[in-house]
This record gives structure tokens, C-alpha cells and sequence, in this order.
């Protein structure tokens, strides 16, 4: 049984980038800090949490360390295109009617 958060597995790591991993590393030192604080006023209820906790931040450390070094591969940033709905290819239809129009014009001109 892995512990740890699920959608910090090292898999999910490899396609995160360098900016979003030092984000999920702030929000994880944040956590820890506040599950600390909990444990010292004694209102933490689960103590398996700050070691889950804990080794996310493990994680994350030595995914960043790893693309420093070249082990692991930084991943490539990928422009996702915007997805394709019915309004958009409607609307994209429309758009290129009238630029055929226009070219027709231009040629019979």
C-alpha cells in the first residue's frame, strides 16, 4: 500500500512542470506545517497524514533534483488546442463561408 497523496504518484510527477511541482511543493509544506500545528495542540485526528505528508514533499524533492541532474526528463510543454464544441465549429463554419465569398469575388473581379 503506497502512502502518500494520489495524485502525487511519482507517474504524475514526470508530467508535471518545474513551476507547477514548486506549487504542489508549497501547498504540501503548508499542509505539514498546519498538521504540525495540530499535533501540537493535540486536535490532529489522523497521524498517518503527516507521514503521507511528508513524503510527498520527499517526492517532489527528488523529482526536481533528478531533472537537475538529467535523470529524469523534463517534460515538454504541449499547447493543448482549444477542443472543438458545436458553437465553435458552427462558428468557425460561419467564419470561413464568407472568406470564400470574398475570394470568389476577388478572383471573378
Amino acid at each position: 500500500m503506497a502512502i502518500g497523496s494520489k495524485e502525487l504518484r511519482p507517474t504524475e510527477l514526470d508530467t508535471f512542470e518545474d513551476e507547477r511541482l514548486v506549487d504542489e511543493l508549497k501547498k504540501a509544506k503548508e499542509e505539514l506545517f498546519n498538521l504540525r500545528f495540530q499535533s501540537a495542540t493535540g486536535q490532529l485526528e489522523s497521524h498517518g497524514r503527516l507521514r503521507a505528508v511528508k513524503r510527498d514533499i520527499a517526492r517532489i524533492y527528488t523529482v526536481l533534483r533528478e531533472r537537475e541532474l538529467g535523470i529524469r526528463a523534463t517534460p515538454v510543454a504541449v499547447e493543448a488546442a482549444p477542443k472543438a464544441t458545436k458553437k465553435s465549429t458552427k462558428k468557425a463554419a460561419a467564419d470561413e463561408a464568407p472568406a470564400a465569398d470574398t475570394v470568389e469575388t476577388a478572383e471573378e473581379k
